[in-house]
């Protein structure tokens, strides 16, 4: 199946009805290989970690832009890089650890060597052997670095591009985005932790779920039990101006269980009935003035930055195909932590990861929509809660936000809807 050039066929805008997505657009092979160049090396910003993994000079970490393997470095003068990590002589992963230091970065395959920024610095045997061998006269080191991406940083987070045309960093994330890094990243971290994930589904439906605050506390028992988050708390679903970016936050007060009851009606979701042995994991301290205590920022096209009542961390989207993918959780807190709260971080960590009490149900979602679409070329999806546009709402049973991230894949990937 041919995928349409970006045509007519995208501005079929989505009805008040509501906005339809072909599942094919979760299946096709097609589409993922126009993502990984039209998103991931197109006019985009995606994140590849954070600072405080790399903190002195040499350290480095490999990671990945969308499929592609790049490194993040930290050089001798304190700048950062982000490489391909791909030797410029035979295509050999030049990195093969997760992370590490060194001074300089060397294929095993031959030994062509590159500083932290990329630079080829050394060919062993380049001037051959005896008069034997060695390249051709004419070699010239610097035509053979490493592709070397432009890499921002915004309070902390570390992003790269493969586009020179893209609009600066803190102007692409734009104002919302950023205040909310600065919010939680408001004085310097120590990393605690990865969690790592690997999910049999499409990357995008991912994206769907952690734009979506209609599921949290239908599908996410714990969170409803307990009165982490309920949809009757205050907050709100906000988008950036291109609507590619999504806010999601609510704030814990008092929880009336009996009104509450009444409002989940006889969902199976609501059962105050239940009781946790250790209680200790519920403790937590107010951090934050705002009283905020759920922060789900969703950033385009591959971050999710997190607050759950104590809970730091920035969750990374890593593709391999139409149909898997991996999640990168790295927790973090302050460096100023107390004993108490690093423990309290610590035991809230089970919140979340691919066995977290309130996140473990995420990665199941994704693969039974997988499942069932397998095959599917003309069914579509229903996206309506809140009013079937993509506009920001004062309350969490909307879907506005999935619908402009969809709105913004139409532009950059296109799809077409088949008449109904």
């Amino acid at each position: 199946m041919s995928i349409p050039q970006q045509t007519d066929a995208l501005d079929q805008a989505p009805s008040t009805a509501g906005c339809r997505v072909p599942y094919r657009v979760f299946t096709d092979r097609q589409y993922y290989d126009r993502e990984q160049e039209n998103i991931f090396k197109g006019d985009c910003w995606s994140f590849v970690g954070l600072e405080a993994e790399v903190p002195q000079a040499g350290d480095f970490k490999s990671t990945f832009v969308g499929e592609t393997p790049v490194i993040l470095t930290r050089d001798s003068d304190g700048s950062l890089h982000v490489v391909v990590n791909r030797c410029a002589h035979r295509g050999a992963l030049v990195c093969r650890e997760m992370r590490g230091n060194r001074a300089s970065l060397e294929c095993v395959y031959h030994q062509w060597a590159y500083d932290l920024k990329g630079n080829l610095i050394g060919v062993p045997f380049r001037r051959g052997l005896k008069g034997q061998g060695g390249m051709p006269g004419d070699f010239d080191m610097s035509q053979h670095n490493l592709r070397q991406l432009r890499t921002e940083s915004v309070g902390g987070l570390v992003f790269a591009s493969f586009s020179e045309t893209v609009e600066s960093c803190r102007d692409f994330l734009g104002p919302i985005v950023v205040e909310q890094i600065e919010r939680i990243m408001c004085k310097p971290i120590t990393v605690l932790g990865d969690q790592r994930q690997r999910i049999r589904g499409n990357w995008k439906l991912y994206a769907e779920n952690t734009r979506d605050p209609y599921h949290a506390s239908l599908l996410h028992l714990f969170h409803n039990t307990f009165g982490l988050y309920r949809s009757t708390q205050t907050g709100k679903a906000l988008m950036d101006s291109s609507k590619r970016h999504s806010l999601l936050y609510s704030i814990a007060a008092s929880n009336d269980d009996a009104a509450d009851k009444q409002a989940y009606g006889d969902s199976r979701t609501f059962d105050t009935e239940f009781k946790l042995q250790d209680m200790s994991l519920l403790k937590g301290r107010q951090e934050f003035d705002d009283k905020i205590t759920l922060v789900i920022l969703a950033v385009y096209p591959n971050l999710v930055l997190q607050q759950i009542q104590n809970t730091l961390a920035v969750r990374q989207t890593v593709t391999y195909g139409p149909d898997e993918f991996e999640l990168v959780w790295t927790h973090f807190g302050y460096q100023d932590d107390d004993a108490e709260m690093q423990a309290i971080r610590l035991k809230q960590a089970n919140l979340i990861g691919p066995a977290g009490l309130i996140s473990m149900e995420d990665g199941e979602a994704v693969e039974i929509v997988q499942n069932a679409i397998v095959g599917e070329a003309s069914a579509t999806s229903y996206i309506a809660m809140g009013g079937g546009r993509a506009e920001d709402a004062d309350h969490l049973v909307t879907e506005g936000a999935i619908i402009g991230f969809w709105d913004n894949y139409r532009e950059i990937v296109g799809f077409e809807v088949e008449p109904t």
